[in-house]
C-alpha cells in the first residue's frame, strides 16, 4: 500500500490516547531504526520557526540535517525537511515500505497517525548527523519523547491543548517540561511561572536547564540583529532566532550570519502578497505576538476555529488590528459552528461575514490554524 493511502485510512486525531503504545512499540523496533543526534523542541509557540532556523544553520555548516515538524499545510512532505528541501515522494515511499516490514500488522494498525509518521521520519535518518525534532502536543507522553536527546529547546509555554495537557498553567507547563531528559534551554517565557516549575524539576530530576540569554555573548547579539535585519524578522521571530543561536553555542558549534540565509518557515508571519499575511498560529500567545508585530495596521481577518480553542480570547487580543472578520469554511467536525462564531463576534462588536474572495485594495490576515491557512491557499491558488 502506498503511504498516502495508508495515512488517509488513519484518523488525524485520536479521542482516546494510549500512552503506553509508542514506548512499547519503539522499544521493540529501535534496533532497526537510525537514530542521529536529536534536538527536541517542546513548548506552545515558536517550535516550527526555531527548529527551521536551527536546521538551516546546521545544514549550512555541512551537517546532514533533518527537521521534523507538524502539521503540514498543503502536502505531507512538508513535515520532513532534509538539507534544504521537503522530502520527496520516493524517499517517503521507500521508508514506508521498510517500516511496514519491521512492524507487525497489529502494530501498524495500532499506531496513531503522528506516532507512525514519527517512526517514518526515523527510517529516513540514515547517515544523518542531526535530527531537529518538533514535539506534537509537546507533553511528557508525546510520541517524540521516547527517543534519546542531546538537548531540548523549550519555546514559550502558555495555555493550549488543555484537554490533553491540563487546565491550569502549572499543569500544562509541568506536563511539557517533564519531556526534558537531560539538557534544556528555555526561551523567553511570557508566563513567569514556567521558570519556577523548571527550577523545581531541575532539582528533583538533576536536569541541566539554562536560560537562552545566559548562552549569548554581546557578539551573538550583534549577529542576531544583523540576521534579523537581513531576513526582515518580526520581534517574535527574533526571539526564536536567539533561542536557536543559544543552542548552537551550547553545542559548541561556530556559526556565521550567512548560515541563516533562506531559513524562514512558510506559514509563520509570511507575506504571500504585499497585502496578505498568513500565520498558522491558533492560540492566545500566537495572537498577541501577531498583534504586536502588525499593529497599528488594520486587517480583514480570515478566520475559523476549533471548538476546543478559546477563540473569544484570541479575537479579543486581535481586535485592535481587525477591520472585520471573514469566516472561511472548513470541512472538519472539530470546527466551531458558524452560529457560535457569529454570536461571539456580535458580543465583541466585531463586524463579520463569510469569506468569498480577496480584493487588492484590502489588507488580509489569515490566521486560526494550519487548517485555516490550508483552506485559504487552496481557494486562492493565484496568490501562491
Amino acid at each position: 500500500m502506498f503511504l498516502d493511502d495508508f495515512l488517509s485510512a488513519k484518523p488525524l486525531y485520536y479521542e482516546k490516547i494510549d500512552y503506553t503504545r509508542m514506548p512499547r512499540i519503539y522499544d521493540r523496533v529501535k534496533s532497526s531504526l537510525n537514530t542521529p543526534k536529536i534536538i527536541h523542541l517542546i513548548g506552545t509557540n515558536g517550535k516550527g520557526t526555531t527548529g527551521r532556523f536551527l536546521a538551516t544553520a546546521l545544514h549550512s555548516m555541512n551537517f546532514k540535517t533533518i527537521h521534523y515538524a507538524s502539521p503540514h499545510i498543503l502536502k505531507f512532505n512538508e513535515r520532513i525537511w532534509i538539507d534544504g528541501n521537503d522530502v520527496d515522494d520516493k524517499v517517503l515511499q521507500e521508508a514506508h515500505v521498510k517500516l511496514q516490514s519491521i512492524l507487525t500488522i497489529s502494530e501498524s494498525k495500532e499506531l496513531s497517525y503522528f506516532e507512525y509518521t514519527t517512526l517514518l521520519c526515523l527510517m529516513i535518518c540514515k547517515e544523518c548527523d542531526y535530527l531537529v525534532m518538533e514535539a506534537g502536543l509537546g507533553g511528557e507522553h508525546d510520541a517524540t519523547v521516547v527517543f534519546d536527546k542531546i538537548l531540548t529547546l523549550v519555546t514559550p509555554i502558555s495555555y493550549d491543548h488543555e484537554a490533553f495537557l491540563g487546565t491550569t498553567l502549572q499543569e500544562i507547563a509541568t506536563t511539557k517540561l517533564n519531556a526534558i531528559q537531560n539538557n534544556a534551554i528555555l526561551a523567553l517565557q511570557k508566563e513567569k511561572e514556567v521558570y519556577k516549575i523548571a527550577n523545581i524539576l531541575a532539582k528533583e530530576k538533576n536536569l541541566n536547564i539554562q536560560i537562552y540569554d545566559e548562552l549569548l555573548s554581546n557578539n551573538d547579539k550583534i549577529k542576531i540583529k544583523n540576521i534579523a535585519k537581513s531576513l526582515k524578522l518580526e520581534s517574535c521571530l527574533v526571539e526564536n532566532l536567539s533561542h536557536c543561536i543559544s543552542a548552537l553555542n551550547f553545542l559548541n558549534l561556530e556559526y556565521c550570519e550567512s548560515d541563516f540565509n533562506n531559513s524562514k518557515l512558510f506559514g509563520r508571519l509570511t507575506y504571500i502578497k504585499s497585502n496578505i499575511v498568513v500565520d498558522v498560529g491558533h492560540n492566545s500567545l500566537a495572537a498577541k505576538a501577531i498583534k504586536d508585530a502588525l499593529k497599528p495596521n488594520k486587517f480583514i481577518l480570515v478566520y475559523n476555529s476549533y471548538k476546543d480553542k478559546d477563540y473569544k480570547k484570541i479575537l479579543q487580543i486581535l481586535k485592535p488590528i481587525i477591520k472585520s472578520v471573514q469566516i472561511i469554511a472548513i470541512n472538519d467536525k472539530r470546527i466551531e459552528s458558524y452560529a457560535q462564531l457569529k454570536k461571539t463576534l456580535k458580543d465583541l462588536e466585531i463586524q463579520y461575514s463569510l469569506f468569498k474572495a480577496i480584493t487588492d485594495n484590502e489588507k488580509y490576515l489569515v490566521f486560526g490554524s494550519f487548517s485555516v491557512v490550508e483552506a485559504f491557499m487552496k481557494r486562492n491558488k493565484r496568490v501562491n
